[in-house]
């Protein structure tokens, strides 16, 4: 266990620890050379500004020593897609992963609003650091409000031809060995969808396998069984395409007149029946301490195809970081960007899209 004199010297080593995580590299790895650790005793009786600076100094060799294996490049497919594509240097025709983010606003690094993980960044780039092409993307809903334009009348099926979009785009370029579609949360129906007939592959990454109304309805009832019961109600209304506007003030978030008919698109796609219909390879990821999507709906998406893999990773939580505390540390992980995402799903999807 390290010990700290002063709040200077405790700031300073955690700015270095963010720091060297961000380049992905090993904290503990690297306090173990001799030369930093000889630095962090030179530095204990130092003023904050000189802490500081040799510290950056550094975290600057650091970063300049670790050379990037793989090119970036920016795009835009279409009128509301714009992505990241990540290209291994010493590959001529790699397989590609298409990342598609969950619900919400979320962007091509998987975050959104006051939320930063950066946990697709991290996908991406750990997926690429192992020899497979990353393309990940915003999603048109975060363009739209950047630019003030958020359309009412957004559906579902948005988000799954924006994906078929992106998918035939690299189709047309000829230039990937195969190419896989990875959903994450919402992201996996998407993919589903748009992966039917034209993907070699498809990665479910904490996907539901209920319909989204049943889904709805099991999270409202623990949280409040009698809300659960007027969640029944509206669902079992909007399934038959029907709208309303009895519903109590406290469900206005999920079913409000702007959000009905997007909703009602959602629910007329059940992911069981969608899954079965897929004659690709498909990988099906989840973690134990998923708050948001339990074990059980991978084991669901699993039943309906038994041709499926099934990969359960020990203590990753929804956004795809390993947790060893309670409830509130996987809470509190959805805006820690400084963390490290499962090296287990790194693998396990690496390892699924070379067989």
């Amino acid at each position: 266990m390290m010990y700290f004199n002063d709040e200077i010297q405790f700031y300073a080593l955690r700015y270095f620890h963010n720091r060297t995580l961000n380049l992905g590299i090993k904290f503990e790895t690297y306090i173990e050379f001799s030369l930093i650790w000889i630095n962090f005793i030179l530095l204990k009786n130092l003023k904050m500004k000189q802490y500081l600076i040799l510290v950056l100094c550094l975290i600057s060799s650091i970063g300049f020593s670790q050379e990037k294996t793989y090119n970036e490049e920016e795009l835009s497919i279409s009128k509301w897609i714009d992505g990241t594509l990540l290209i291994p240097k010493t590959i001529d025709k790699p397989n590609l992963a298409i990342i598609i983010a969950g619900s919400g606003p979320t962007n091509r690094n998987g975050n959104q609003n006051f939320l930063k993980s950066n946990s697709l960044k991290k996908l991406a780039e750990g997926l690429t650091e192992n020899g497979i092409a990353t393309f990940r993307y915003d999603k048109r809903i975060v363009k739209q409000i950047r630019q003030n334009k958020v359309a009412k009348d957004i559906l579902f099926d948005d988000f799954v031809s924006d994906a078929s979009d992106v998918l035939n785009y690299f189709k047309d370029k000829g230039t990937y060995n195969k190419i896989y579609i990875v959903g994450h949360s919402q992201g996996s129906l998407v993919g589903m969808l748009s992966a039917k007939d034209k993907a070699d592959g498809f990665i479910s990454l904490a996907g539901a396998g209920n319909n989204i109304g049943d889904v709805l309805i099991e999270q409202v009832t623990k949280m409040a069984p009698k809300l659960g019961e007027e969640t029944q109600r509206v669902v079992a209304l909007l399934k038959t395409g029907k709208t309303t506007t009895d519903y109590p003030d406290a469900l206005g978030s999920l079913f409000g007149p702007d959000i009905q008919e997007f909703m009602m698109n959602w629910m007329s796609y059940n992911p069981t029946d969608i899954i079965k219909e897929l004659k690709i390879p498909i990988l099906i990821v989840n973690g134990t301490k998923d708050l948001q999507v339990s074990v059980s709906e991978a084991e669901v998406l699993k039943e309906a195809n038994s041709e499926a893999e099934l990969l359960i990773i020990e203590n990753m939580n929804h956004v795809l970081f390993e947790i060893e505390g309670d409830d509130l540390e996987n809470s509190k992980s959805y805006n820690e960007s400084f963390r490290a995402i499962s090296p287990q799903l790194i693998n396990g999807i690496t390892a699924f899209m070379k067989s």
